[in-house]
């Protein structure tokens, strides 16, 4: 049986990667450049659309020069 996703969960990461990603002053086309994704992928992300997958965090955490803790650091 396939579980619920948790979309509040998914909402909250997204705010706080896009707050990442603008207190570095990258846009979402640059970000998506840098992990050579689409930019709607990124779009989709921060507004919690879409429940990523773990290999993308790394590409996005590696892309902002953070730890992969810090996308996860928002309670």
């Amino acid at each position: 049986m396939r579980k619920k996703v948790d979309t509040s969960f998914l909402i909250v990461f997204g705010k706080n990667l896009k707050t990442i990603r603008e207190s570095r002053n990258i846009t979402q086309a640059q970000l998506a450049i840098d992990c050579d994704f689409d930019v709607s992928v990124i779009s989709r992300i921060e507004r919690g659309v879409v429940n990523t997958s773990l290999s993308n965090l790394k590409l996005i955490s590696t892309a902002l020069a953070i730890d992969l803790k810090e996308l996860f650091d928002f309670e």
